[in-house]
């Protein structure tokens, strides 16, 4: 038999790494189920689940270039289930009734109801622009001044300290 994509094989267990299981295909061929494509639950540990040795039924999922197999025995079994368990059903929103009002339509509302709520907190003073700048002219030259007398002693080399 060829292998093709999209076709179910028998095979064997050959090998089981951390991130998958080896399956020998016959006539020379071994592919890999990676561990996402072993079961439809979350796979910690693949050694749990399948042991050298093992038979199982895999769908070919990809043949790359250089003739590595993309394996799958979660989907090889997935074909079996009714159609109705595969996949939920698309919900149809085109029967939904139409909500879409003015707001002027809606009724007012009348004695608040966000009872919970706490007062909101008063808003700060505002300053002057020229205040804010000279605040800020401030902050920046003493991060700068800091910055310098931090690095002009680590400089070292030729010259020593520059004033």
């Amino acid at each position: 038999m060829s292998i093709e994509v999209g076709v179910k094989l028998p095979g064997k267990v050959s090998g089981i790494t951390n991130f998958g299981a080896f399956v020998d295909l016959g006539a020379g061929k071994t592919g890999l189920v990676h561990i996402s494509e072993v079961s439809n639950s979350f796979v910690k540990d693949i050694n749990e689940v399948l042991k050298v040795g093992d038979e199982v039924e895999v769908k070919v999922m990809s043949i790359g270039n250089d003739g590595k197999i993309g394996l799958s025995i979660k989907r090889a079994n997935e074909e079996e289930r009714p159609a109705r368990e595969q996949r939920a059903p698309k919900k149809d929103f085109s029967k939904r009734p139409n909500n879409n009002f003015n707001r002027s339509d809606r009724p007012e509302r009348s004695g608040g109801g966000n009872y919970n709520r706490k007062p909101a907190a008063p808003a700060p003073k505002k300053e002057g622009f020229d205040n804010l700048m000279s605040s800020f002219l401030k902050d920046s030259d003493e991060r700068l001044s800091s910055i310098k007398r931090n690095t002009e002693g680590k400089r070292g080399g030729r010259g020593g300290r520059r004033s």
